[in-house]
């Protein structure tokens, strides 16, 4: 076999070795579509090695048993369908291409440029998936889909927090080596020569591909992930190829059609005695008349205070895990300022996030709503005008507003508070010379506190009460921030020098408001979104949705003490207006913690799983209308598998059942002002 022309002139011994002849034959058994099969054996190798060095970096928490054997046969299946559907495109091209596309040099080009671009790619998408798992401890899911969406802020913080051109220039490189290497043993030219082929044949040659390729993309109606005791080991059996397209294809998922349910006045009915039994004689449902609305949890809560015009600052800190914190045992000394003020403020030790991403977080604190299989309500339609803890203080007078370090563009944020009733500061609304220092997520959080500092002040001089719900940026890769202010260097300490970060702006801003008139008049709230990781064993790890809720009042008016019970973030908003004092008309699902007695439950859930959470019981409904159960070991932060409780199953389909009934019929509406006609309450809660 002659050697191609592109390494004439190199001295042979600085030249690879030849393809073989078997392998290049094997190449060209079918003309053109010979190609397919070494498509075919690239991707295999390239997802078996990355499977195999993600569970060598997972090694830790993977359970080394018999199992492993079954991840990498599963694997292989999920592997070889990814391919089949992957190469539908280069097979298409290959049926269609005219002949001359592959003659001479014009045909060595294309299969050059091919062979480029398949190695080059392979190797991109398994760095991706590297860099993705490292951070999530899971395979592109609907994060990386949100990733794709909103490209300016994720490319900025890729290109800040990775070695971009190495990468590009390393899959660059395999590509070219692998151009030559085909090159060096005549595969292409032979390839090219043999690509010659009648229609007919070239029909009955796609067909080897396209017939197969069609089976698993009807398949794939039906196929989800072989479900295995470890979550680790349910995820290194996944393709990561065929994850993200299952993620893009399932952002909404109709609860009655994919999990188990009951029917709607049972889940009503369940959902009323939930909520009476924390709430108690002060929870009185209403109609259109005064009646109960059955399908509806709009009732009244009568405050035994009257309501107090306090302001209200929000501080909603982006992955701040309760892990991070001395006061919950962390020996590292990362949030002196946050432990420094437990002491003062009300902390709920036990308060748990209803998700893993920040629009879920929002959700969950401003809507007081469970999470909903599929987006959160923040990114979907129809999200307009929702009844809010906003909402209710606007009826009281309050300045609402949104304040954001990036901008409000991402995930929704702006559409979503300025369709509810909030004004909207944000990255855009700031002239540059107001930002001393940003990344790709946003402008610091100390600049964040001194637009929020000159927002208080102007409020307060116009009379009103404001609530401000403040979303932070800093704690987030690529953990950057300004330099100087605390001793750990930005970006080489990681995610350590983000939270030290984070917990000094805070001290800052705290200390920099006593200054200010309204100081003594407001309630400042520190809570998460969500926790940094929620990778885990399990399908829900619940230790991993453990968030800080501190509640300080420097004028004294919530007392400083400790709330022990299991609670959600849905039920922040219900203890906050408890605090307040006033009554009003509620269609939160979540309680006042702070009314005795109340429920021990926390709601935690993914884009699909959706966990009831009790003192040692996870309920967990997926989709395929499976439920699971897992006995709780919070010591030693473990879940074992047990057999579901029929009370905390009904418990959980109620909550989330009724949540997107609610959602589906436009149902979770803002109340109608007082005096308004029936017909228009009606309208209100349909």
């Amino acid at each position: 076999m002659e050697s191609s022309s592109v390494l004439k002139g190199v001295p042979a011994r600085f030249r690879w070795p030849t393809v073989p002849l078997s392998f290049a034959r094997a190449s060209n058994s079918q003309g053109r579509f010979g190609v397919m099969r070494l498509f075919l054996g690239a991707f295999l190798a390239t997802a078996t090695l990355l499977r195999a060095a993600l569970l060598v970096a997972t090694w830790p928490e993977v359970n080394a048993d018999a199992t492993l054997l079954a991840v990498f046969g599963v694997g292989l299946l999920w592997d070889i369908a990814t391919a089949l559907l992957a190469g539908l495109p280069l097979a298409a091209l290959l049926l269609l291409a005219p002949k001359r596309a592959f003659s001479g040099r014009l045909g060595r080009g294309v299969a050059a440029a091919l062979a480029f671009a398949v190695v080059s790619g392979l190797v991109f998408s398994a760095v991706a998936e590297w860099t993705f798992w490292a951070e999530f401890g899971a395979r592109f899911n609907f994060i990386a889909v949100d990733y794709l969406i909103y490209t300016t802020e994720v490319l900025d913080n890729i290109t800040q927090s990775y070695p971009v051109p190495w990468i590009l220039g390393g899959t660059a490189l395999l590509g070219a080596l692998a151009v030559v290497w085909f090159a060096r043993g005549g595969a292409l030219g032979n390839w090219s020569a043999a690509s010659a082929m009648p229609w007919r044949k070239r029909v009955a040659a796609s067909l080897v591909w396209v017939g197969p390729a069609a089976l698993v993309g009807l398949a794939s109606l039906y196929l989800r992930p072989v479900e295995f005791a470890n979550q680790y080991h349910e995820e290194l059996a996944k393709n990561g190829v065929w994850s993200l397209f299952s993620a893009f294809w399932d952002n909404e998922l109709d609860y009655d059609q994919f999990y188990t349910n009951v029917a709607p006045q049972v889940g009503f009915a369940t959902l009323r005695r939930e909520l009476a039994i924390s709430e108690s004689r002060a929870a009185e449902p209403l109609g259109t008349s005064g009646a109960l609305v059955p399908h509806d949890t709009l009732r009244r809560i009568a405050s035994p205070i009257a309501a107090r015009p306090l302001n209200v600052v929000q501080i909603t800190v982006e992955s701040l895990s309760a892990d991070f914190l001395g006061t919950f045992g962390s020996p590292q000394g990362l949030t002196p300022n946050l432990d420094a003020l437990v002491p003062q403020s009300l902390l709920f030790e036990n308060f748990y996030a209803t998700g893993t991403r920040t629009d879920r977080g929002m959700e969950a604190l401003a809507l007081g709503l469970p999470p909903t299989p599929g987006r959160s309500l923040i990114k979907r339609p129809r999200n307009r005008g929702l009844f809010t803890l906003g909402g209710v203080l606007r009826e009281r007078g309050y300045d609402t507003a949104f304040l954001y370090g990036g901008f409000g563009y991402f995930d929704n944020m702006n559409a979503f508070f300025s369709g509810n009733g909030y004004r909207v500061v944000d990255r855009a609304s700031a002239a540059p010379s107001d930002i001393s220092f940003a990344n790709a997520w946003g402008a610091c959080d100390g600049d964040l506190y001194r637009w929020t500092l000159r927002e208080a002040d102007r409020v307060h001089e116009s009379g009103k009460p404001f609530h401000f719900f403040l979303m932070t940026t800093s704690n987030h890769r690529p953990y950057t921030y300004p330099e100087g202010c605390i001793d750990l260097p930005p970006k080489v300490s990681g995610r350590n020098g983000a939270v030290k970060y984070t917990d000094y702006a805070i001290g800052e801003f705290l200390a920099e408001a006593q200054s200010k008139p309204w100081y003594r008049d407001t309630i400042f709230v520190i809570v998460a979104d969500h926790c940094a990781s929620s990778a885990g064993k399990t399908e829900l790890p619940a230790y991993r949705y453990h968030v800080p809720l501190m509640i300080f009042s420097p004028g004294g008016q919530v007392s400083a003490g400790r709330y022990e019970g299991l609670c959600s973030q849905i039920d922040f908003a219900p203890t906050l207006l408890g605090l307040l004092g006033g009554s009003y008309e509620s269609r939160f699902f979540g309680v006042d913690l702070l009314r005795d007695p109340a429920p021990q439950r926390a709601l935690i859930g993914t884009y699909q799983l959706l966990g009831l959470l009790e003192p040692k019981l996870l309920t967990v409904l997926s989709p395929q209308r499976r439920v699971s159960a897992y006995d709780v070991d919070w010591e030693a932060r473990i879940q074992r598998g047990s057999t579901p409780d029929p009370t905390s199953t009904l418990r959980a389909i109620s909550y989330y059942s009724t949540a997107s009934w609610m959602y589906a019929h436009d149902a979770y509406s803002k109340v109608p002002e007082a005096g308004t006609s029936a017909v228009a309450r009606r309208e209100a809660t349909r």
